[in-house]
C-alpha cells in the first residue's frame, strides 16, 4: 500500500490516514470551507495564548497587533497598522 500520509502526522497510521483523507474528500465545498475556518480559528486561539503568555500584561489590541506581526510581518503589519511602528518591538 502507498504511504498517502502527506502533510500528517507521521504517527497516524497509513490506514487512518487513508480514512481521514476520504472522510474529507466525502465533505461538501462548504464543510471542507467551515473544516478550514475552524482551523483557522484554532490556530488564532493559539497563537493569541502564546503571545499572551509571552506578554501577560498586554491589551486586546496589543495581541491583535503581534498577531498581525505574526501572520503578515513587521514590514506590512507596519503598513497595515502604522501604530504597529511605535508600539511593538516588531522585527
Amino acid at each position: 500500500m502507498k504511504d498517502i500520509r502527506h502533510g500528517l502526522d507521521l504517527d497516524t497510521s497509513p490506514e487512518a490516514a487513508r480514512i481521514q483523507i476520504e472522510l474529507i474528500r466525502r465533505k461538501s465545498t462548504e464543510e471542507r470551507a467551515e473544516l478550514l475556518t475552524g482551523i483557522c480559528q484554532m490556530v488564532d486561539t493559539f497563537a493569541a495564548a502564546g503571545i499572551r503568555h509571552r506578554f501577560p500584561n498586554a491589551s486586546d489590541r496589543e495581541v491583535f497587533l503581534r498577531l498581525a506581526v505574526l501572520r503578515l510581518g513587521g514590514d506590512l503589519a507596519r503598513r497595515a497598522y502604522p501604530e504597529v511602528g511605535s508600539h511593538l518591538d516588531a522585527p
